[in-house]
Formats: C-alpha cells, structure tokens, sequence
C-alpha cells in the first residue's frame, strides 16, 4: 500500500484538479459525450502511472471487435485491474464494481466520470434490475468491464473460480465475450515498494455467441476462465494455481 499513498500525496495537486473536473462534468453532463469523459479518466489514469512509477504492457487490442458492445471477463488481482484494463483500452468502456467499494472519495468520482455500474450486492432486487440494465446498455453497444472472481485477496497470478452468474450479461444480451488476462497487477498497489512495476493487459481472442449460445453460463465461465489461464501459463512460464 506504500505505492497508493505515496501516489495519493505527490498527485494531491492533480487529484483536486480532477475531483473538480469530475464534479463539473456531472454538473453538465449533457455537454460531455462518453467520449469525452473516457478522454479525462484516461488522463488521470496517466497521470496515476507516472507518479506511481507503473507501467503497463498491453496485447491484443486487434481482437477488440471494432463495432458494438460486448463485456471484457478479467481475472481479479487489486485496485489497479481496472485502471489497467482502461489504460489500454482504445474505446470508451466502464467498469461493474461493488457498491460498497465504490464510494471512497476519488473512487466514487471515477466510476461516476465513467458511468459506472455500481452492483449491490446486499439486496436481490436492486441487483437484478442492475444486470437487466447492463444487458440492455452492452446491447446498446457499451463496453464493460467485469471481475468474474467476484473479489481478490491476494490473488496475485493465481486465478480462483468464475462466478457463473457474471455471463448471463452476455448470453443475454448475444454480445462476445472478451477474456482479459492480467498479470503482475497486483504490484503496483500490494507491493510495500515504490520500486518501478510492469503489469500486463492481455485482449484474447472474443468468444463469440455463436460459440457459447449451446453452452451453460457454468461451461461459459470455465471457457473463459481456462483461456485466461493459458495465457498466463504461457507468459509466466508456469501453471497458475488455482483457488
């Protein structure tokens, strides 16, 4: 955590300046296109990178279908998953988060900057009308981020079981699923270091409905799963454990 306060402190400047901005945006949003609001949390995750002395190698963005929505399954290591993916990727995309991790200060601005799903996951209800509204925004051409493992603790490069549940956003909506692979990204913020980190963002290859239409979510979720770990084995040079 060393590295997330220090970043916290050098960035305070550019973290007001962001607050700020974020807090205008929501003010006038209609003045703001996705685009647009993509283009600042893009910059502030730049910012986070340089100051936090990360450094992101990302792969695979040729396999990101260039035309619709679709959902991109991550394996879950730390707070700066999402940061990561978004880093890399080129088109304006969100992230479903846990409501109750969402409302830290900073936090709560960036999943708002990014119209961000915030799932809670106390109430059956509320969480059920969430998903019918994701399905509807990925069919609409949204691009999501989702974290199958439903949470990490110390996960670091090993990968624990998909929740079967997190794919009925793409089996109904009919969208491809994009396995995403991260590796090293629970350095950045877990290390107790301000040592330089490299991370990795690896795009595979979209799992198309076509694929998977015949197949359970349970099935779904292991094809996924099994994708992401191969790509970690053949990265790391060893086999990923699993929890």
């Amino acid at each position: 955590m060393l590295r997330f306060y220090f970043v916290i402190i050098i960035s305070l400047p550019f973290i007001l300046f962001y607050l700020c901005k974020a807090g205008y945006i929501e003010k006038h949003t209609d003045s703001y296109t996705e685009e647009d609001r993509y283009k600042v949390a893009k910059s502030a995750v730049a910012i986070l990178k340089r100051n936090g002395f990360i450094h992101t190698d990302v792969y695979g963005t040729e396999n990101l279908p260039s035309q619709g929505g679709y959902v991109m399954y991550a394996n879950h290591q730390g707070k700066y998953d999402a940061l990561g993916i978004i880093s890399g990727h080129p088109t304006p995309c969100t992230v479903m988060i846990d409501d109750k991790r969402s409302h830290p200060i900073v936090t709560t601005q960036f999943i708002s900057l990014l119209n961000g799903i915030r799932l809670d996951k106390t109430d059956m209800r509320k969480q059920f009308k969430t998903i019918m509204d994701v399905i509807a925004q990925v069919k609409s051409g949204r691009r999501i981020i989702i974290f199958p493992e439903g949470g990490y603790y110390r996960n670091r490069n090993q990968v624990h079981e998909f929740l079967p549940g997190a794919f009925k956003c793409s089996i109904k909506s009919k969208t491809p699923i994009i396995p995403v692979a991260l590796i090293d990204s629970y350095k950045p913020f877990e290390l107790n270091s301000l040592k330089p980190v490299k991370t990795q963002v690896h795009f595979l290859a979209p799992i198309f409905y076509d694929e998977y239409k015949e197949m359970t979510s349970k099935e779904i979720a292991d094809l996924t799963r099994s994708r992401i770990m191969e790509t970690i084995s053949r990265v790391c040079g060893q086999k990923p454990l699993t929890l």
